[in-house]
Parts: C-alpha cells; sequence; structure tokens
C-alpha cells in the first residue's frame, strides 16, 4: 500500500462537566487516493468506529478517564493507529483531524494536563508507528464541507449515539 490518508474525529454528547460516563465516540476512514481538498477523491478502504471506553476493568480500555471531545478525538487517533500496526503495510501515512489539541498531543508536541494514561498510550502508538512508516498529522478545518472528515466525524457521531453508521453509498456529507 502507497501513502494512505486516515481521516479522525470524535464526538460528545454535551462537553461540560463531563464524567466517566459520558458518552462519547470516535471514527476514523481510511482513504486511498485522497488529494486533501476535500471533494471526495479517492476511496475508503477501511472505517471503524466505537465508543470511548472509560471503564479500567475492560480490554478495550486505553486510558480515557472521561467521555469527552478531547478523549474521542484521541481515541480516534489510537484505533487508527492500531490499525496501521495490524495491516502492516504503509510506507507513508497522513493523520487527518480537525483537532490541533489531539493532533499535537498524538504526536507529543504537547503535554496532557488531563486524561494523561490516554495521551501516553496515544503517543506511544504514534512513535510506534513512525518506526515501520513515515507518519505525519495535518489538521483539517472541522464542518466545512470536507467529504473525508464529515464521513468521521458521522461515524463518531453514531458510535457516541448508539446508533450504526449509514453505508456509505446512502450517507452525504454533514449527514450526522
Amino acid at each position: 500500500m502507497g501513502c494512505i490518508h486516515i481521516y479522525v474525529d470524535g464526538s460528545c454528547e454535551e462537553n461540560r462537566n463531563v464524567t466517566a460516563e459520558t458518552p462519547a465516540g470516535w471514527g476514523f476512514a481510511v482513504v486511498e487516493g485522497d488529494t486533501g481538498l476535500g471533494r471526495g477523491r479517492g476511496d475508503i478502504v477501511y472505517e471503524s468506529s466505537g465508543i470511548v471506553i472509560t471503564n479500567s476493568n475492560l480490554s478495550e480500555f486505553i486510558g480515557a478517564e472521561v467521555g469527552s471531545n478531547n478523549t474521542a478525538e484521541l481515541s480516534a487517533i489510537a484505533q487508527a493507529l492500531r490499525w496501521i500496526l495490524e495491516s502492516g503495510d504503509c510506507e507513508c501515512v497522513v493523520i487527518r483531524a480537525d483537532s490541533q489539541y489531539a493532533l499535537n498531543i498524538a504526536a507529543g508536541e504537547w503535554r496532557a494536563k488531563k486524561n494523561r494514561a490516554l495521551a501516553q498510550r496515544v503517543q506511544k502508538l504514534w512513535n510506534e508507528v513512525s518506526t515501520i512508516c513515515e507518519l505525519r498529522g495535518e489538521h483539517v478545518r472541522a464542518h466545512r464541507g470536507h467529504r473525508w472528515n464529515e464521513r468521521a466525524d458521522h461515524l463518531a457521531f453514531r458510535a457516541m449515539s448508539g446508533e450504526e453508521a449509514l453505508p456509505l453509498q446512502f450517507w452525504k456529507p454533514g449527514q450526522r
């Protein structure tokens, strides 16, 4: 596989006074042939989504203490990085996110003040992926009609809501 682009996003029901019970979801879409312009060029070769796990007793727990927008964004990056490690066939990866916070935490450029265990886990995954392929993050402006960013948003929102994502052929950008 050549250079791939992975769009990640997180969603939180109410991002104030968050707790471990606050619903939050993550989603990512792996795109081949993307130009980055937002017009939907390329093809989704894989996508995934789920809820932010805050229960440390569950095997899926990766360090999130609360369900928030930030933990959802970081969880999306973590899950995308895990996918890269499992697929193992990459030359370069560009992770595109609408959260500069999550990108900077993941790349180790910023220090987390909260959810440090999650931040450390994501940084460890980022560093591990960086040893097998070229990896970089790029910021995408949220809710501006960028097709693949909107798809990642849809995946995260539906996961947070406990609903299945719409199949790509029935989904339109901006549709949550």
